[in-house]
């Protein structure tokens, strides 16, 4: 018979197993944790990073693994136009075929020595493939590559090409949106590549630095705006006098003085008496650098984030950030030079039709988009995208007034070469003066049309090109004519 001290001791031995069992559950969920986090990680990877692993630089060797075992997928046009393919050449082996050329080399890109454009931003989609597991079976039995996915693109092959052939030799871009969605219809960059050629150019190509043929200049390009700049500073002053705007008169007499700083119009234009459409109308600097002494500097500068200056653009392709010199305490002339567009203010012409679509749309943003949708070689979809906004930047008061003075640009003021045709036009033209030349503008024009019911909207840049109003918005109307008179693709 145990004593009671000898039975206690047996018992403490026996509870201390315990301690045993709790450091195995430990280990349990330890391992649980991690498994937990190894999932969440290629999650991660597949929703994510993928993309980045996919077209990192350090990847070459799994991305020539992954060639042995997927052709790459097609990029169609909106309208099943293919724009690139897999062909393979007199020696068996794959090669990129881009059969536009030269016409959608920016946003299309190119696969070889290195990747850009949509062949980048769709890779993970292009080099992997949707087909069943048994059919990727079957072609490994038979010793066949499984089919990449295909990517179908906003992209109208009319509307591109109108464009491409616009630009000519000239050097600028072309960007054309669908008002109510934010589709990108067009997208043209000059000069350019045939990408075709990229791989026995390319030294050419990489190292043409006076013409930076690799820049898309439609989203990547930075320039100073110019006087559609005005169509901020406009909106800012109907939103700070919301009932006394219509009241405003100035009288220009070719050039406006504040303190010691001065501001010239266009060419020394005198414009006399002029309100606030007249002065947006013929774009009358002296106007518009006095409106800017009448602006809140702090409520103006809510307005510039709100219209998402100085930050990355949630677009899903490459793209520059729009960039503005902001301080309350600014001195005189930066507040003069900024109000007409001048000074520290630089802007892709990508920004600049957000803005523009977002008058046409009510005071509704939208972020633009590339893709339309992906599927597999059997035609079923794999990802779908949709219109996404990024709220009302302008209420419907101040949008109501900017399709008024946008109108009357067209009307009567200085994008009156779009005036009098089959359908309507709203816009604004600016002459961007260059920093480093005082005889030499950049010109641009960005607008919408119909006017009364905007379906498509359209910016353009020329560098060097001289007055928007003679050079940009001539352009603008060649393309528009293509859509509207020449018809376009759904």
């Amino acid at each position: 018979m145990l004593m009671k001290k000898d039975w206690e001791k047996k018992k403490k031995i026996k509870n201390s197993n315990y301690p045993g069992w709790s450091a195995a559950l430990i280990t349990i969920i330890m391992f649980a944790v991690i498994f937990a986090a190894m999932i969440v990680n290629v999650f991660m990877f597949q929703s994510k990073d993928r993309s980045v692993v996919y077209t990192n630089s350090y990847n070459h060797d799994r991305m020539d693994i992954i060639k042995t075992r997927i052709s790459r997928g097609t990029i169609y046009a909106a309208d099943g136009s293919v724009l690139a393919k897999s062909v393979e050449d007199d020696e068996g082996n794959e090669i990129r075929e881009y059969p536009y050329g030269e016409v959608f080399a920016h946003p299309v890109g190119f696969c070889q020595k290195g990747v850009m454009g949509i062949e980048r931003d769709m890779q993970p989609y292009l080099m992997s493939t949707g087909i069943s597991i048994s059919e990727q079976l079957d072609n490994a039995m038979n010793d066949k590559k499984n089919p990449g996915n295909n990517v179908y693109t906003t992209l109208n092959p009319k509307l591109q090409e109108a464009a491409f052939k616009g630009l000519g030799d000239k050097t600028g871009a072309i960007i054309v949106t669908e008002a109510k969605t934010g589709k990108i219809l067009a997208m043209a960059s000059t000069p350019c590549f045939d990408p075709n050629e990229i791989e026995s150019k390319w030294d050419e190509i990489s190292k043409d630095e006076d013409n930076s043929p690799l820049l898309n200049r439609a989203s990547q390009g930075l320039y100073p705006p110019g006087s559609t700049f005005k169509i901020l500073t406009a909106a800012e002053f109907i939103r700070e006098y919301p009932k006394d705007w219509r009241n405003y008169t100035f009288s220009c007499s070719g050039k406006f003085t504040f303190g010691d700083e001065s501001v010239s119009c266009f060419h020394g234009s005198v414009h006399g008496d002029v309100d606030l459409s007249t002065s947006f109308a013929k774009s009358c600097n002296s106007s518009f650098a006095n409106i800017g002494t009448e602006l809140n500097r702090k409520k103006f500068a809510q307005m510039l984030a709100d219209m998402k200056f100085n930050e990355k653009l949630p677009v899903e392709f490459e793209s520059s950030i729009s960039r503005i010199y902001w301080d309350v305490d600014m001195k005189d002339k930066d507040m003069l030079q900024i109000s007409i567009g001048q000074s520290r203010t630089m802007m892709s012409p990508l920004h600049l039709n957000m803005i523009t679509q977002a008058v046409a749309n009510d005071g509704e943003m939208l972020c633009p988009y590339l893709t339309e949708r992906v599927e597999n070689a059997n035609g079923q979809i794999i990802a779908d995208y949709k219109t996404t906004s990024l709220g009302n930047v302008l209420d419907k008061n101040e949008a109501d007034v900017m399709h008024e003075l946008m109108r009357e640009v067209v009307v009567s003021g200085t994008g009156d070469d779009l005036n009098n045709r089959s359908y309507t036009v709203s816009g604004k033209t600016g002459s961007a003066e260059i920093s480093d030349s005082s005889t030499l503008s950049h010109a641009w024009f960005t607008g919408y049309a119909p006017a009364e019911d905007p379906e498509i909207v359209i910016t353009v840049i020329i560098e060097k090109g001289g007055s928007g109003g003679a050079v940009a918005a001539p352009i603008a109307g060649e393309v528009l004519d293509v859509y509207f008179e020449g018809g376009s693709e759904e």
